[in-house]
C-alpha cells in the first residue's frame, strides 16, 4: 500500500511538472511540491444530547447511568473541494476568518488529516510547526532544543553546530536553563519556529508561530523565511497578522467556508480581502 501511494504522488507530481512545463513556464516557477486535489475533509463529532447539558464525560456518564443514548452525531466539513499547487520556492500565505479552513488544510497537507475525499501530494517530508508544537514543559530549554532536534532528524554533530544559534535566535536567553514552565507564551512560540528552522526542510508549515514576539524577532523570522524559500522548498504561513503575510509571501491563499475564494498575487488578494 505504501509503495502503491508513493506510485500515485510521483504520478500526481509529474502530471503537474509537465503542466507547469507548458503553462507556467513564462513565470520561470520551482517544480511543484504539493498537489492538493478536489480535497475533502469532514470532522465527525458528538453534540450534547440536549442544550442542557454539555458534552463532558461527567454527563455522558449520567446518561449511561440513566440509560441514554450516546448524543447525536453531527458531521462538520471543513475543507470543500480545495485543489491547487504550491512550488518550489514558494511562500504561500493562507488567510480566512476563523473556522475557514486554514489550520484543517495545513494539517492535512501535512498528513496528520486523512482525506475524506481527494488527495494531497507532496514532493518530499512536510513538517508542520504551530504555536502548539509539543515541548515538554517540565524540561530545560536546552533540553527541549536537543530533543526537538532529534525529533526532526538531526545528528548530535548538527545539534552541537547548531545549538548556539538557536537559542540567540529565540532570544530566549539565560531561560534556556530554565524549565519551559518557566516561559511566557511568546518565549515558547519564538523557541519552537528557532528549532524548526535550524533544519532545511521540503515543506515547512507555520501555523500562527509568528503572532507573538518583539518587532525584532518578527523582522529575524521573516528573514528565516526568505532563505527557508531559496534553500528549501516552500512555506506554507497561516496568520491573521496580514502585515506578516504581505511582507513574507509571494502568493496567498483566501479561504472562505473551507473553499478557495482567491488565489494569487499577496497586493490582489489581500486588497479584496480587506474590503470584504
Amino acid at each position: 500500500m505504501a509503495e502503491l501511494t508513493k506510485e500515485r504522488s510521483q504520478v500526481a507530481l509529474e502530471e503537474a511538472k509537465a503542466a507547469h512545463a507548458v503553462v507556467r513556464a513564462p513565470e520561470k516557477r520551482g517544480k511543484p511540491t504539493v498537489v492538493v486535489d478536489n480535497l475533502h475533509i469532514v470532522y465527525r463529532v458528538y453534540g450534547a444530547a440536549s442544550v442542557h447539558e454539555k458534552g463532558n464525560a461527567a454527563n455522558a456518564l449520567m446518561r449511561i447511568l440513566r440509560r441514554q443514548g450516546r448524543p447525536q452525531m453531527k458531521e462538520v466539513h471543513a475543507v470543500k473541494g480545495v485543489s491547487f499547487v504550491a512550488y518550489h520556492g514558494d511562500a504561500i500565505g493562507i488567510i480566512g476568518r476563523n473556522g475557514s479552513g486554514k489550520s484543517t488544510l495545513l494539517r492535512a497537507i501535512a498528513g496528520l488529516l486523512p482525506p475524506t475525499k481527494g488527495a494531497v501530494y507532496t514532493d518530499g517530508q512536510p513538517s508542520l510547526l504551530g504555536v502548539n508544537a509539543a515541548l515538554m514543559k517540565d524540561l530545560t530549554g536546552e533540553r527541549n532544543i536537543v530533543l526537538g532536534c532529534y525529533a526532526m532528524g538531526m545528528t548530535p554533530a548538527q545539534v552541537r553546530e547548531k545549538y548556539d544559534e538557536i537559542v540567540e535566535f529565540s532570544g530566549i536567553d539565560e531561560f534556556v536553563n530554565l524549565p519551559m514552565s518557566a516561559y511566557s507564551s511568546g518565549m515558547g512560540a519564538r523557541l519552537r519556529f528557532a528549532i524548526a528552522s535550524a533544519k532545511t526542510h521540503d515543506v515547512l508549515l507555520i501555523d500562527e508561530a509568528l503572532a507573538t514576539g518583539d518587532r525584532e524577532f518578527k523582522r529575524k523570522s521573516q528573514e528565516r523565511i526568505r532563505q527557508m524559500r531559496e534553500e528549501a522548498g516552500t512555506v506554507f504561513l497561516v496568520a491573521h497578522n496580514l502585515d506578516v503575510i504581505e511582507e513574507t509571501c509571494n502568493r496567498v491563499i483566501w479561504m472562505h467556508k473551507g473553499k478557495i475564494k482567491m488565489d494569487g498575487d499577496p497586493d490582489k488578494v489581500l486588497s479584496a480581502y480587506t474590503k470584504n
